[in-house]
Parts: C-alpha cells; structure tokens; sequence
C-alpha cells in the first residue's frame, strides 16, 4: 500500500514538473522521517541542499576525501551524493546514517523529542567549520610567531555564511564613537505584527540609548556614560541565514510560546542596515529556501520546508516532495490575528546573494579539505 503511494506521489511530481522542463542532473528526493521526529533536520537539511554553494562545496568535499574517518561532515557527504547520483529522479531516502551520528556528536538530540530547527541549523554549520579545521595540515610554528594565537584561514564555510556585524557606540558626553566587530553565521531578527523582514532588520539595526544601570564605560572619559548604540552590517555574506524568534518566554504561562505574527519576506531583499564601510553594501539576495514551523509550540508541531529549484517552487514534507506555485508562498507569512492557534510560518530564510556564481565559489579562496 505505502510503495503504490509513494510511486504515484512520484510520477505525480514528475507531471506536475513536466518531463521537457524537468533540470537536467537535478534529483528531488525526500528525506524519511527516522523515529517520526527527526523533520526539525529533514526541513534544514533539504533547505541547505538547494544552497547551491553549500551543496557544491559539500559534494566537493566528498570528491576530495575519499577515505577519512566518520565525521558529521562526512555523513553528510555521503547523503548529498547519494541524492546528487540517484538513478531516479525523484523519491525518498532514508538519512540514517548522518541521524545515528548526529545523535553521537550531540547529546541534545539523542532522544525521541522534537527539536528546534534553528538549534540544529546553528550547530551543524559551526560542527562543520569546526571538522574543517580540524582536519587542516598541522603547519609548522616556526617563523609564524606566536602560532598558536594567530587566527585560521577562512574554511568554505565562512566563504559561505559569514557575515560580520559592527556595533557602533556614541557616548554622550564626549562624543567618542567606538566600535566593535562580530562574526555571525545567521542573524536572529525579533518580529513584529503585520510587518516585512525590512522592517525587522531596521529594527534590528535601530538606535538604543544606554542608561541607568545599562551606562556604557567610555574609554575616553574613563567612567560610566550615558550612550547611543546601534548593531549594523558590515560584511554581508553569500548566503543570508534569517532566524524569525517565533518562540518568546510568557511568564504567566511560565513556558514557551508561538509567536505567529504575519511578517513578509519578499523573494527579492537588500539590506538597508549596513555600516558606513560595508564592503558590498548594495548586495542583492534572493530567496532560495525556507524552513516552517508548522504548530503551536515550540516543542512540538512539525517542519518543512519550501526552496526554489531552478524556475519553480518545491515543498518537502519529510519524504514527500510537491511543487507549488509561487503565490503559495504568501500561506506563510503568518497569522493577522494574535489569538493562539497552529500556523504554518516561515522560520528560517536562507537568502543567496543575486552576484554568487559557480566561478566565484570555485575561485574563492578555500583553505583545507
């Protein structure tokens, strides 16, 4: 009964994508949900798949080692070259392996619950950095110093995801302004009713005075001071990482809940909160993937996720795999209405930047495998 289903979901994707406008090497598979809670990695991962410059650099990374030790990294080589090299074009894989060790790598998620999407997101991509530069040649400390303090070359992932904020701080009383810069690999914006994600990120970026017991201790006036603070964009990165705090502490619930405000994200977004010496300040992204969080909570409910494949939309649904019409996308902005109900709402946006190309990921300057 399961097999005549999933071969008319199958051939049924197959019409709806139509064999003349099917891409050419390009394979639509859905991922099996392992113990019917592992959708929070089936909804990223597939979401990270259809990043077309993580994908080529993870199935570059397999190209390149083909023996090394069992890795998370590893794992997922495994499963996105297995997809990439399906005979078929469309159907379903079960990612065991990449689940057993990512239950070993992080006690968290070795359990039946279901777990946050962005938790999950955050700790793959920082593991997968951290098995990079781990896996890097040992270089010699001599002639380099100190060695031990001096910073590593930027991994794929970097090239990739990171970006760098500035917060800019202005002390009232001397006018001094100071800076200082972070590194991010996705930024997690607060939402608001009835608003755009550009109205989120300026809001991000909006000025804050800090004051009372929140006073700035200025360097120049060697005491605490009254300030005017601001976070904005500096370096802004190939691939845009937008967490939506859906989630907020209530404490006459003393618990957790869905925040399921209606918030648009356009398919077309350039940041307005950059710093005065941004890089590339007038960056253009467009939206490749999302991750929604289907439910009333954030410990439970479902994940899927919708990315855009060449011209088209797709939706996975753990192992089911539909095509969708672009307007569909409007379905998850959000609810109008704050009463509390189940809503299926964007979560995480992955945004790629319009100038990315395959020549610039393949001439970025990588080092280690």
């Amino acid at each position: 009964m399961v097999g005549s289903k999933m071969g008319a979901n199958i051939s049924q994707l197959e019409r709806d994508i139509g064999s003349d406008q099917f891409p050419p090497n390009e394979h639509y598979f859905g991922l099996v949900n392992q113990f019917g809670n592992t959708c929070y990695s089936n909804s990223v991962l597939q979401a990270l798949y259809f990043c077309k410059p993580f994908r080529e650099k993870v199935l570059e990374y397999k190209a390149r080692n083909k023996r090394t030790k069992e890795t998370l990294l590893s794992c997922l080589a495994d499963l996105f070259h297995s997809i990439a090299t399906q005979k078929k074009k469309v159907g379903s894989i079960a990612p065991k392996k990449f689940i057993a060790r990512l239950r070993k790598e992080k006690e968290d998620f070795d359990n039946y619950m279901q777990q946050d999407a962005h938790e999950f997101l955050n700790f793959l991509i920082n593991h997968i950095n951290e098995i990079i530069l781990s896996e890097r040649p040992q270089k010699s400390k001599n002639g380099d110093g100190d060695g031990g303090n001096s910073t590593p070359e930027p991994t794929w992932v970097h090239e990739i995801f990171q970006g760098i904020l500035t917060s800019e701080t202005r002390c009232l009383n001397c006018e001094t302004m100071s800076s200082k810069d972070e590194d991010f690999f996705d930024l997690q914006v607060d939402i608001d009713q009835n608003t755009s994600i550009t109205h989120c990120l300026r809001c991000f970026s909006s000025m804050e005075t800090l004051c009372g017991d929140n006073k700035f201790k200025c360097d120049h006036c060697s005491s605490y001071q009254e300030a005017q603070k601001c976070m904005r964009v500096k370096k802004l990165p190939m691939i845009l990482a937008l967490h939506l705090k859906r989630f907020k502490y209530m404490e006459q619930y003393n618990r957790h809940i869905k925040v399921s405000h209606r918030v648009v994200f356009p398919l077309e977004l350039r940041l307005f909160n950059t710093s005065d010496d941004a890089v590339n300040p007038d960056r253009m992204y467009n939206l490749v993937a999302v991750v929604i969080h289907c439910g009333s909570g954030p410990n439970r409910g479902h994940y899927i996720s919708i990315v855009k494949s060449h011209d088209f939309w797709l939706l996975f649904d753990d192992d089911m795999v539909d095509k969708i019409d672009q307007s569909a996308i409007d379905d998850f902005y959000g609810l109008t209405s704050d009463i509390q109900k189940s809503s299926e709402t964007g979560y995480i946006l992955f945004y790629q930047s319009r100038d990315t190309t395959e020549t610039n990921i393949n001439e970025a300057k990588v080092n280690g495998k």
